[in-house]
């Protein structure tokens, strides 16, 4: 019997998804765990594995079309097989999943488009979802596209084209931003991820009971042996000093599970894994990539691995696995001269670390002030898990390995 493949739920907040592209086409043969399409959600472009083997009998979406979670996506099946659609759907679907087929995208709706004009009229424009939403994103004005759809309708292809001829004749390309002169105001809408922090944090910080700890450790020897590591290592090998911090941080949470937890209801679930989350910088907002049981890992594999999975998520394709999972998460800004700050919790954690430059200041040894490195690190941790003595005793348990690097070799 053929398989139905679904729009799959990516995050435990995602409500849609956009298939941005097929990896493997209608007819060709697919294995159990092949990359079948790339799927972009309100946080990055991930990469979507097969869960059956078998022939994909049909693609039931094009290329950047948006569906809800669950909706129907491809037929995967023997060669061959006769496939109809609403008998191989379960019986949960609604009526409207029911009646896709391969057909339906967002290019057969076309609703006209209200343009308003310069003179205060108001001219109607065919477009489908997908145009408008480009058009929208690029600041296009439709009126000046030409529609080659039928009826004259605007589809995907004719916003593309325009935005290619404009920037073939030499003009300046359409861009989301608009250059902002002195004494102007500029109205930018939020972008999806930008939405999808905002919201996330919001819930954060208004839900969550936050209270926050900060430590200030010495980094010598973590930095001198960071050095005599990369020493012989070729520049894209090279350990970080968030490598170092991550690992820390893994064996300090074995002793403080309530850190390494979440909430559900009224309970607190207390981690079997230690999984790292990660903050990475991306255009537009961060990504969380996750480290899984960084305790158990040396500190090459989680270099490395940290590494391959910043990699992925720059060049805009990751694994669900690369940004799903994390049970204690790392903001560290340490790279661009931050000297101390707090970060709000990534929820359903019940805890982050927050981690600054390592900064050469003086100190006081023996009454005798000199120079010296120190590192401020901030936990944001959750009143309704741990209080402020925990938080404290995990900060200096965290000092022990921060400050003596090489019990994390």
């Amino acid at each position: 019997m053929a398989n139905i493949i679904e729009m799959p739920k990516l995050g435990f907040d995602m409500a849609e998804g956009t298939l941005a592209s097929w990896v493997k086409k209608e007819g060709e043969h697919i294995e159990k765990g092949d990359v079948l399409a790339e799927i972009e959600t309100d946080k990055a472009t991930i990469q979507v594995e097969s869960p059956f083997s078998g022939i994909i009998l049909k693609e039931l979406l094009e290329a950047n079309t948006t569906v809800p979670v669950g909706t129907p996506i491809a037929i995967i099946g023997k060669a061959g097989e006769e496939v109809d659609l609403e008998s191989s759907m379960t019986s949960g679907k609604n009526e409207e999943q029911a009646k896709l087929t391969g057909e339906i995208n967002q290019e057969e709706t076309v609703p006209e488009v209200p343009i308003k004009e310069s003179d205060g009229s108001t001219a109607f424009v065919k477009a489908s979802p997908l145009a408008k939403a480009m058009a929208r994103d690029n600041k296009l004005d439709l009126t000046q596209v030409i529609g080659s759809g039928p009826a004259g309708r605007i589809v995907k292809r004719d916003v593309e084209q325009f935005i290619a001829s404009h920037q073939t004749a030499g003009q300046q390309a359409v861009t989301p931003v608009a250059a902002i002169q002195p004494g102007e105001d500029n109205l930018q809408p939020f972008s999806k991820l930008r939405k999808a922090i905002g919201n996330r944090m919001q819930r954060s910080k208004q839900n969550i009971p936050h209270f926050y700890v900060t430590y200030n450790y010495n980094v010598e020897f973590l930095l001198k042996m960071r050095d005599q590591i990369n020493k012989e290592r070729l520049k894209e090998g090279r350990i970080s000093v968030n490598d170092f911090i991550v690992k820390a941080t893994a064996l300090a949470l074995r002793k403080f599970p309530k850190l390494n937890a979440s909430i559900e209801g009224d309970a607190l679930i207390l981690h079997g894994n230690i999984n790292i989350g990660n903050a990475v910088a991306v255009e537009e907002g961060l990504l969380t990539v996750v480290c899984r049981n960084a305790d158990q890992k040396s500190l090459l594999q989680i270099s490395e691995e940290l590494r391959e999975m910043v990699n992925r998520v720059r060049d805009g394709k990751v694994a669900p696995e690369d940004i799903e999972g994390s049970t204690f998460t790392i903001s560290n800004l340490g790279m661009y001269g931050v000297e101390d700050f707090s970060a709000i919790i990534n929820p359903p954690e019940s805890a982050i670390l927050a981690v600054s430059s390592a900064m050469q200041v003086p100190v006081v040894e023996d009454g005798i002030v000199k120079a010296g490195m120190r590192m401020k690190a901030t936990i944001s941790a959750d009143h309704r898990a741990s209080d402020g003595a925990e938080a404290a005793l995990f900060m200096r348990e965290l000092a022990s390995y921060i400050e003596q690097p090489w019990l994390l070799w």
